[in-house]
């Protein structure tokens, strides 16, 4: 939608290293999770009961059943490795969480030792605060006078989910930071990679920070991990503080016949598919060095996770679209070879760590498709059934995709050509199933997207679909605003320019072009096209020189100009 804004400057973008909607705030800048995670977790299939055998056990199937090869690196210790009283978390001599011994008789670091030397990774996991046993016995802080009734407010707890009983600090004292650190430390001590800090919350961001601050300080990499369901208000702050974050509750269906929900089933198709509406709403915050978190992989251990083949698959290519952490959270020791299959594809690999997150561009009923462009401009489709029963056929048009005529597609999970396909593409998919694709578009001409050009007085933004490479140009409502495109012709003489625009008002939006300075069309006419994520063409004969040219687009009234998509020359 169009809105007043202030008279800008001039802003020339360069060209983005990835193709997806710009970011609304900057990542992370700790340098870590470039692409997403790849590994395990203990969660899902090891749920409250881990132990050194268990984790030992899982570290070496990562890498004897070929996963770690692939990519899948992390092996991460969750929640229950810790000694449990009845007033709650027992505690260390400097009021940490004690690792419980019968669990681990070799320590932490042991464990992290044994991973390390299989080449992989070590993650643990922590939620905020202090335990209620380091307050009550009054432990010091290490490395300084502090002690933790000093830092405690007994008045408030902490979301917890194992021993309870974590009260909030008090960061407006500096012991607070100092107590973060020393865990930080002490984890970095053990050789820790990756920390998941769970239980976070729109009233822990304070939290967040201090633990931001105490993972730098340590001087170790460990990649920052925030869980669960954490509110969509606040991501912008939790892509300024970590490396990936939780957006919904539990991908487990806690419907097996274990203590708890244990045991298999682990999930069920109801929890996949409730990621796909999360997914479309938190698709602009995903990018290097922070990632959208749609929880454990539940593929290894076949029909029995709660998901047949098809809807297994559909699991995989989904997470792989949306760019998510691919931390799986089966048995690796009982690996099935279909699933195993599934899990080393390279080409569905190579879809996740694109660093690309797909939009939804099709969402009818059972029937969903999600596209996202590759840095070297391929487009790859995902085409859905989310349904439970009957088949359903699926469509998209390419310019649904993000371009027009005709493609050479490739079915990513087979491998097979499909050889050139004009205009749209359909798939008849059983219940659960999808239909994963790479459409190179053919001969396609020159494009050169708006948001790379110079702009005068407006702005880039994403907040209107289905335009392509990184987002549109908004232009400011004023008379003179501009988008400025540097092209390059192999010879001079006449072209074919066609402009990519969207007019969501009921008026006209004219606009003057001039070529290499001299007018070419004085207000050209732009009129409405439905909505702002209705594209429409508007094609017009120009005259380049040989080598370098210009192509300016100005607004010719008070309204400015409407919204620039890209400009095409054939």
């Amino acid at each position: 939608m169009k809105r007043w804004r202030a008279v800008g400057t001039v802003l020339v973008l360069g060209m983005a290293a990835l193709v997806g909607p710009a970011a609304p705030a900057p990542a992370s800048d700790n340098g870590l999770s470039i692409r997403p995670a790849m590994g395990w977790s203990s969660w899902s299939f090891v749920r409250r009961w881990p132990d050194e055998t268990k984790m030992r056990a899982q570290a070496d199937a990562l890498v004897s059943s070929g996963l770690a090869a692939k990519g899948y690196v992390y092996v991460n210790l969750d929640d229950f490795y810790q000694k449990c009283d009845a007033n709650g978390f027992v505690v260390d001599s400097f009021g940490r969480w004690a690792v419980d011994a019968t669990k681990f008789p070799g320590g932490i670091k042991a464990l992290a030792d044994h991973v390390h030397a299989k080449g992989l990774k070590f993650g643990f996991y922590v939620t905020p605060g202090i335990a209620k046993n380091a307050v009550t016995s009054n432990k010091p802080i290490e490395g300084t006078s502090y002690h933790a009734q000093d830092i405690a407010d007994t008045t408030q707890t902490h979301k917890n989910y194992n021993c309870k009983n974590m009260y909030r600090l008090k960061y407006s004292h500096p012991g607070a930071q100092a107590f973060i650190n020393s865990w930080a430390n002490q984890m970095a001590s053990w050789g820790v990679d990756y920390l998941k800090i769970d239980g976070v919350d729109a009233t822990t961001v304070a939290d967040v920070e201090a633990w931001d601050r105490a993972l730098r300080q340590t001087g170790r990499p460990i990649t920052f991990a925030l869980s669960n369901n954490l509110p969509v208000a606040q991501a912008t702050t939790w892509r300024r503080l970590a490396n990936s974050w939780r957006t919904q509750g539990d991908v487990e269906c806690y419907c097996g016949p274990g203590p708890n929900g244990s045991g298999y089933p682990l999930t069920d198709w109801a929890h996949v598919v409730s990621r796909f509406t999360s997914a479309a709403s938190w698709q602009q915050y995903a990018g290097p060095g922070g990632w959208n978190d749609y929880d454990s992989l539940q593929i290894g251990n076949g029909d029995q996770v709660g998901l047949n083949a098809d809807q297994r698959r559909s699991h995989m290519t989904h997470w792989a679209m949306i760019a998510g952490p691919l931390l799986l959270g089966t048995d690796l020791t009982a690996l099935t070879a279909t699933d195993l299959a599934m899990l080393t594809n390279e080409r569905l690999i190579a879809v996740d760590q694109d660093g690309v997150a797909a939009q939804r561009v099709v969402n009818s009923g059972v029937n969903q498709v999600w596209r996202k462009r590759e840095p070297n401009g391929d487009y790859i489709v995902a085409l859905y059934n989310t349904g439970t029963s009957g088949t359903s056929t699926v469509s998209v048009t390419w310019s649904q995709v993000g371009f027009t005529g005709s493609a050479e597609v490739t079915d990513l999970w087979s491998g097979a050509a499909e050889g050139t396909v004009a205009a749209s593409y359909t798939a008849t998919l059983r219940p659960g199933e999808t239909r994963l694709i790479r459409a190179r578009p053919a001969a396609a001409a020159p494009r050169y997207e708006a948001e790379d050009a110079t702009i005068f007085q407006g702005a880039v933004e994403s907040n209107h679909a289905g335009f392509t490479g990184t987002g549109f140009v908004n232009s400011d409502n004023v008379a003179g605003s501009y988008v400025e495109f540097a092209v390059n012709a192999a010879r001079s003489g006449p072209r074919t320019l066609t402009v990519r625009y969207a007019n969501g008002t009921t008026a006209d939006r004219p606009m003057d072009l001039t070529v290499n300075g001299v007018v070419a069309q004085a207000g050209r006419s732009f009129g409405p096209t439905g909505s702002w994520a209705s594209w429409a063409d508007s094609a017009l004969t120009v005259t380049l020189n040989a080598g370098a040219n210009t192509i300016r687009l100005t607004g010719a009234t008070a309204y400015g100009g409407p919204n620039l998509d890209r400009i095409t020359l054939t």
